[in-house]
């Protein structure tokens, strides 16, 4: 199958099973697979497990005393082989924007709870007389998501603890050894959004997209480990890869699809445009507004 559609598809597939809405007091947060939530009853001091909500207990009160709690249930889900190893990255956990965040989150369970997860994805890229290039970051082959995939120059996910300028520049120095000065000259460009699916849990996502112009002698270098090689790609080429072919990390083809609107190279007479513009920003699925299934 070929196309720039089907990727906005592949984000947003149909739901077609059950999950149990998270609340914190009266406030939905996140999805949890029935199946998860019955390891959930092993801490009753921290949950209640009911048949059609997960629901943290009313006496946990206040964001640091929820997150320890939380933390806790993380490193034995952890030890228990239940969820990945323990990150010590929390993410929050909101019924609407990170500023509202009720609790954190261990980035490792964060998937598994259906909290809505924010990243950051920036374009690198470079003019030349012949047009616009772009860095392609390629993915290490131990990556736990997607090794060996292609990816966007930078890309991360956003801790609760740092702030979006702060977490940005880290990642430009950790990913692409992208020196301060140079990274705070990325202009954000807009936000994405879309509800998956996937084997860990129900992923709401939201990625700060940000474009940066490089020179031409600037080099990304990986510095984390992360990125096993970076390319130079013609924009054309790029294009290419995301109409034809399944290499990119899922979520970065929509952050070069859109990069490809707002540069001109998909315009109005591009067929399926309107659909690509309206899907790259899918609303978020909102617990409160359904009691037990999704979809």
């Amino acid at each position: 199958m070929k196309g720039y559609l089907r990727h906005v598809a592949a984000c947003n597939p149909p739901v077609d099973e059950v999950f149990l809405p998270w609340w914190v007091d009266d406030q939905a947060v996140g999805w949890v697979r029935p199946q998860f939530a019955a390891h959930l009853t092993q801490f009753p001091e921290v949950f209640r497990v009911t048949g059609d909500a997960l629901l943290l207990r009313p006496e946990l009160q206040g964001f640091a005393r929820r997150s320890s709690a939380l933390e806790t249930v993380a490193r034995r889900l952890a030890e228990a082989g239940l969820i990945p190893p323990f990150m010590g990255e929390s993410y929050a956990v909101t019924p609407s924007g990170r500023e509202s965040a009720l609790c954190a989150i261990d980035r490792a369970a964060a998937a598994y709870f259906g909290v809505r997860s924010f990243g950051q994805h920036l374009n690198g890229f470079v003019r030349r007389p012949d047009g616009i290039h772009m860095w392609i970051g390629r993915r290490a082959r131990d990556r736990l998501l997607f090794p060996g995939a292609l990816d966007n120059m930078v890309a991360g996910g956003l801790p609760h603890a740092l702030g979006l300028d702060e977490n940005l520049v880290k990642e430009c120095r950790e990913e692409a050894g992208v020196p301060e000065a140079l990274a705070r000259k990325a202009v954000p460009v807009g936000a994405l959004s879309y509800n998956r699916v996937a084997p860990r849990g129900f992923r709401r996502d939201v990625l700060y997209c940000y474009d940066l112009e490089l020179p031409e002698d600037f080099v990304p270098q990986n510095t984390d480990g992360e990125v096993e090689a970076f390319m130079l790609l013609p924009l054309a080429e790029v294009a290419a890869i995301v109409h034809e072919t399944d290499d990119f990390k899922l979520n970065c083809n929509l952050v070069i699809i859109d990069f490809l609107i707002r540069h001109g190279w998909l315009d109005p007479q591009t067929p399926e445009y309107l659909a690509l513009v309206l899907g790259l920003r899918q609303p978020l699925a909102d617990a409160s507004l359904v009691s037990v299934e999704v979809g």
